[in-house]
């Protein structure tokens, strides 16, 4: 959603607590828990702790120490009842808890460990009565000083015990486990249906761990700890099995970071692969949590995990060629291995770096780019990953009629020639004033970037040699490479179980024809025989929307199956209902913004609880625009690419969605947008995306709602009209309640509003049709190397919550927090440095409540 916005759509206790937390950390990823040297024991009476949600002191039952023991964790109180504890350990280490309990229901129960966000679940055996009593060791991992954790009956408990002590004993000296050795999930604490399995081969230890399957979606857990010398970046390996024949997700809670991943199909559920994620980890021990949440598509096997800790505070690897090192936790977990091709070895000219509005260099990655004009210049990069294909962002000059011109570029591994690369400036290049024209002779021209892909038919090994050369046959005036994404597509994917094939049913892929009636006819077919229908590999053209209503759509992934649009139309549109879209490439025709004809890519009502997963979408109005009632819609793992205007949009009461884990480059308005038009967009969140060059607006905008979160992004490279991220009243109606934007990376965000002679910040609350009365809570954003102010706070209207913790704002080309504003707001742990104006500009009257832990302003 743009300055200039119209519709799209229209237009178309304490010890114990200790104990358990450290219990918390048994079962570490990386180490296997050993007993330490004890420096001290101390019993903490249950009946001493600190009791809430029905927990009671009682001494009904004999055979108790001290004054009483702790009941209440019974059926009535289930969700509820728990007992705090605090230790105090003179070092972090390892240590254990010896919980005391009767259990005289005649079956094994469990009970739930809780610190901060972290949660352990463990089993206490039946006892031969209540007055007689038992005890359970719990390995746990205790940080230095107070250590509070909480026994709980929580919903997922079976409860029903009484607890009358613990013995917390902590460690003598500081103990660091070792995190580079390989842990076994099954020793990791499993909760919500996870279980030890031994059916496949080929795990190692002593088994792998099951139970993570749409049964127990949204419940199953494996939970472990990490101890790490340092704060700074690491990597958990994640050993697994897929054997389903798509990419699966779970998502990786480290502390109070989330990050969903992908783990790719693998040849079998013998066949174990892994993937690096990335986290972020605290200096002693630190918290992880391998979960199915109800965002993921799970139904995979864990076997182990590797986690890596950071040799030097801050420290870990990363960078994306061009000098960026990207935090763990924050952005997409992708596919592809990006080189950014300044970076590479160059015979050419190096474009940038330049943020002005117009040229070249501002709608590069990293504002920087390879320029090829004669008979062979190249750029060449290394791959550090294997690949059968490659996509790549470029830019060729425009024709001068505007339509565009086509063009090769020739393409070499270690000096071998590769299919020439099919390129075209067809769908860049506008014109003019807003919503942009194809018309050269208005002037203004710019959206000069593209991506085409290819793939080679054959694998090329790591440390391969990828050059791309203009040779004599490749005629375009100069070519522009911004960089390239190397990749495997895999196989093309077979029927699944449950599917008809909608070549079964009269679709012809590949075939010429327009395949929109066939296409909607077989869906109606397949959803009478209750099954979903799979589109076999091969590129299927569509002249109009093709509807959804409670179904299932699957193709045989994004390299292989492709809906074709046909000029501005061609599009997915949910009518209601549960529907599934996946594994499928969405290729339009747009060519200029046309919101009055032209079709979003996916648009419509998503009814309850349906998924759009692993779709690749490229040349359309927009990514998607989803429309109310939908309510639990879970969008991940999308490419969306050069669309003429929104990324995403979730438009007008629209409820309890989530867009996580996608890459979404180049649109022409919003990257990503919530927009309570009408009604409220509420409880809806866009996490862990990697966002890069918007041409116009914003990296994500949240226009009035409640309830919405934007968590855990990567922002970069804005180019005009645009922040990094906005809270806003500009459209849409009034905020109605909490709106958070947290633990969010902008790097080389905000840009002149050319329309008003403004600069904009990184980080943008504006308040212009209404006050914003609600909380806005700004929390760990950091923002690197704004255009301008790192904060900007503005304008007519008042902003009177605003709650600013966590924010580091490094290197400014304006001030560091500015505002224009009345209102007020609270800021903690804000740190400012090296900003080209004052690090703090505020007028308007804004008054700042200052916390502890500011610097620099």
């Amino acid at each position: 959603m743009s300055i200039h916005r119209t519709n799209p759509r229209s237009r178309n206790s304490a010890a114990i607590a200790a104990l358990l937390l450290a219990l918390t950390g048994a079962a570490s990823y990386g180490i296997a828990a050993p007993l330490p040297a004890h420096a001290a024991t101390a019993v903490l009476q249950a009946e001493s702790a600190a009791l809430g949600g029905g927990a009671q002191v009682e001494t009904e039952h004999a055979g108790y120490t001290g004054t009483g023991y702790v009941g209440g964790y019974t059926d009535a109180h289930k969700g509820t009842a728990s007992t705090s504890y605090t230790v105090q350990s003179a070092h972090a280490g390892n240590g254990t808890a010896k919980i005391r309990y009767a259990n005289g229901t005649g079956s094994a129960k469990t009970l739930t460990l809780i610190r901060g966000t972290a949660s352990r679940q463990f089993t206490l055996p039946a006892t031969s009565g209540w007055a007689s009593w038992s005890t359970v060791d719990v390995p746990v991992t205790l940080t230095q000083g107070a250590n509070t954790l909480t026994l709980k009956f929580t919903a997922a408990d079976s409860g029903n015990v009484n607890i009358d002590h613990i013995t917390a004993t902590t460690p003598d000296t500081p103990t660091q486990p070792d995190p580079t050795d390989p842990a076994e999930a099954e020793a990791a604490t499993l909760a919500g249906g996870a279980t030890v399995e031994s059916e496949h081969a080929g795990y190692t230890g002593t088994g792998y761990v099951g139970g993570l399957t749409d049964l127990n979606k949204g419940h199953a857990s494996i939970t472990t700890s990490v101890s790490s010398a340092h704060a700074g970046s690491g990597t958990v390996a994640v050993r697994y099995a897929n054997g389903t024949g798509a990419a699966q997700t779970l998502t990786l809670t480290a502390g109070t970071t989330s990050r969903q991943f992908t783990l790719p199909a693998t040849s079998g559920w013998a066949s174990w692969s892994t993937v690096d994620v990335p986290v972020t980890l605290t200096q002693g021990a630190n918290t992880l949590t391998l979960e199915f949440t109800t965002a993921d598509s799970g139904n995979v096997n864990i076997d182990s995990l590797k986690a890596t800790t950071p040799t030097t505070p801050g420290g870990g690897d990363g960078g994306d060629g061009g000098g960026d090192t990207d935090p763990s936790g924050v952005g997409a977990t992708l596919p592809f291995t990006t080189y950014e091709a300044e970076a590479g070895t160059v015979k050419g000219s190096t474009v940038g770096p330049d943020r002005t509005y117009l040229t070249l260099a501002s709608e590069a990655s990293g504002r920087k780019a390879v320029k090829l004009t004669q008979t062979g210049d190249y750029v060449e990069v290394t791959l550090t990953k294997p690949a059968n294909a490659v996509n790549l962002r470029y830019s060729l000059p425009d024709s001068s009629d505007g339509k565009g011109i086509d063009a090769t570029l020739s393409a070499y591994a270690d000096g071998t020639a590769l299919p020439d690369l099919q390129l075209t400036s067809r769908y860049a290049w506008v014109y003019g004033a807003y919503p942009y024209t194809n018309n050269p002779g208005e002037g203004q021209g710019h959206r000069f970037f593209d991506e085409s892909r290819a793939a080679f038919g054959r694998t090329l090994p790591a440390g391969t040699v990828l050059r791309l050369q203009k040779d004599a046959g490749d005629t375009a005036a100069s070519y522009t490479i911004d960089l390239i994404e190397a990749e495997e597509t895999g196989a093309a994917a077979t029927l699944p179980s449950g599917y008809v094939s909608a070549q079964t049913l009269g679709v012809t892929p590949n075939d010429n024809q327009d395949d929109t009636s066939a296409l909607q006819t077989a869906l109606s077919t397949a959803k009478s025989q209750g099954k979903g229908l799979f589109l076999p590999a091969g590129t299927y053209n569509v002249s109009d929307h093709v509807n959804l209503s409670g179904v299932k759509l699957r193709g045989a992934g994004v390299w292989h199956t492709v809906l074709r649009g046909t000029g501005l139309k061609g599009g997915l549109l949910g009518q209601g209902g549960t529907s599934t879209i996946e594994n499928l490439m969405i290729d339009g025709q747009n060519t200029v913004r046309d919101d009055a004809g032209g079709h979003a890519a996916i648009e419509g009502d998503f009814g309850t609880g349906s998924v759009i997963r692993n779709v690749w979408i490229q040349h359309t109005k927009v990514g998607l625009w989803i429309s109310a009632p939908t309510d639990g819609l879970q969008a991940g793992d999308l490419r969306i690419r050069n669309t003429y205007a929104d990324g995403v949009n979730l438009h007008g009461g629209v409820k309890n969605t989530v867009v996580s884990n996608s890459s979404i480059r180049g649109t022409g308005d919003d990257a990503l947008a919530m927009w309570s038009d009408g009604a409220a967009v509420t409880d809806s969140a866009f996490r862990n995306n990697t966002v890069q060059l918007p041409t116009l607006a914003n990296g994500a905008a949240v226009y009035g709602g409640s309830g919405n979160r934007v968590e855990n992004n990567l922002v970069s490279d804005t180019v005009v009209a645009a922040a990094g991220i906005t809270v806003s009243t500009r459209f849409g109606d009034p905020f109605s309640g909490t709106t958070t934007v947290s633990g969010n990376l902008l790097r080389r965000t905000g840009s002149m509003e050319v329309n008003w002679n403004a600069k904009l910040g990184a980080l943008w609350v504006y308040a212009d049709r209404y006050d914003i009365t609600q909380p806005v809570v700004l929390t760990d954003n950091t923002v690197e190397d704004s255009t301008y102010s790192g904060l900007l706070v503005s304008w007519q209207k008042q902003v009177s919550d605003l709650r600013v913790d966590g924010l580091t704002i490094a290197r400014t080309g304006h001030h560091g927090i500015e505002g224009n504003a009345t209102g007020n707001g609270t800021f903690a742990n804000t740190k400012v440095s090296q900003t080209a104006g004052t690090a703090l500009d505020m007028t308007g009257g804004f008054t700042i409540q200052r916390g502890s832990g500011n610097s620099g302003w």
